[in-house]
């Protein structure tokens, strides 16, 4: 069936509308990797040497696509994962929040995100907070005070952000607050994308770029470079610290940023429930090789003690369930449905997940597999030197062939 006026058929789709909706600086934001783009490249396009074997027959008339995480029952293995400030939709983290609550699954909802937590779990009552190590520890207990008050499920603990903004392409101007001059300056971006703009002064005005959910008692909201200026300020964490922080919140806790066994091993050995095998979608140190290329070591390191989770370049269910086969307990998606946002709002994010949803049944009959809880590696090709990852220039180059390489400015 192809894409319509209110439906799309491919994630793909889903951001080639964005790009249509969003001012060029919005849009930017979201495609946004680190200095050259390798990893951003190479989290898509690893998914694509791992092939799938084919069944012909003897296949499964029905699929069971549930699985648990933490404890909580979903009905496909795809996670919201953590974004912060989205302007690309009025409605923004709320309206995630009732789309993966329509869809049965998980939200994960950023320190740094522009509606209030108490608002997110209305929406989604299976909500996971994310916090960085940010301020003092008693700003982090104020935080988490505020979280569990609101009834978050979970807790995830981010600690591979850099927020690094040297891009070969260019970075996209973002204000710290929309004054007369920043206004000013994104006016033709507004006027030449007048559905965006209108979209939010019907709403009341232009996006808030403050962080709700950072607020400390009896100060305002801060601003998202404001909050940015206090992570920058604090010492970055130990595992003495991480082993503190998890012995404050009493439930599901969450490491996301795991690329090395060893780090693996500290977080387990901290009472971690469960990491992320993410390198925080190439927006972080540039060179680190696909999350799904450092999955198997840390599958084969942990997995029998803690649970494993994928997070980054997943853009369709065969990608899921290649995640699953090596290990992954389900994956966590960001880009992906901020695009089917910007492209639909809310009923664009359940597009994406639906879009998720059907690859993965679809994938299952072609491997002859009944559900996500029978995936392991025997389904896959598994390329020889997959896991040893690509050299710098070969990666800059698979991208480009893809035609996914980030576009000079």
């Amino acid at each position: 069936m192809a894409s319509t006026g209110g439906w799309f058929e491919s994630v793909a789709e889903a951001q080639r509308r964005a790009k249509k909706r969003l001012p060029r600086s919005v849009y930017y934001a979201l495609i946004a990797g680190s200095e050259q783009g390798i990893t951003l490249n190479d989290n898509v396009t690893a998914f694509a040497e791992l092939g799938l074997r084919p069944q012909l027959a003897d296949r499964p008339n029905t699929r069971d696509l549930t699985t648990t995480v933490l404890g909580e029952e979903i009905s496909f293995p795809v996670i919201i994962s953590p974004t912060g400030v989205q302007a690309v939709h009025p409605d923004a983290e709320v309206a995630v929040a009732r789309a993966s609550a329509a869809a049965g699954t998980i939200m994960g909802l950023s320190s740094f995100a522009s509606k209030p937590i108490e608002e997110v779990v209305a929406a989604n009552p299976r909500t996971f907070f994310q916090i960085y190590w940010l301020g003092s520890r008693d700003d982090m207990l104020h935080y988490l005070d505020r979280a569990k008050r609101a009834g978050a499920k979970g807790l995830i603990v981010t600690l591979d952000w850099s927020f690094d903004t040297r891009r070969d392409w260019g970075s996209p101007w973002i204000p710290e607050r929309l004054n007369l001059e920043a206004l000013l300056r994104y006016a033709p971006q507004g006027i030449t994308h007048p559905r965006w703009t209108l979209s939010f002064l019907r709403r009341g005005g232009l996006p808030d770029l403050t962080v709700p959910n950072l607020a400390l008692p009896g100060k305002p909201a801060p601003t998202f470079f404001g909050a940015y200026a206090t992570w920058m300020q604090t010492p970055l964490p130990t595992w003495e610290d991480i082993a503190w922080l998890r012995k404050q919140w009493d439930g599901p806790f969450i490491i996301k940023g795991v690329m090395l066994p060893e780090d693996a091993r500290r977080a387990v050995e901290i009472g971690a429930d469960a990491i992320s095998v993410s390198n925080h979608g190439g927006n972080t140190l540039d060179g680190t090789p696909a999350s799904i290329r450092a999955l198997p070591a840390i599958v084969e390191a942990v997995g029998d003690q803690i649970e494993v989770l994928l997070d980054g370049g997943i853009r369709r269910g065969s990608d899921v369930v290649k995640a699953l086969a090596l290990g992954a307990r389900a994956v966590m998606i960001g880009r992906a449905y901020l695009w089917g946002l910007a492209a639909n709002g809310e009923a664009g994010v359940r597009n994406v997940l639906d879009i998720l949803r059907n690859g993965i049944d679809t994938t299952l009959i072609g491997i002859g597999r009944a559900s996500v809880r029978d995936l392991d590696p025997d389904v896959l090709y598994i390329p020889p030197d997959f896991t040893r990852g690509l050299s710098p220039e070969q990666a800059r180059q698979r991208a480009q062939r893809a035609g996914i390489a980030p576009e000079p400015s």
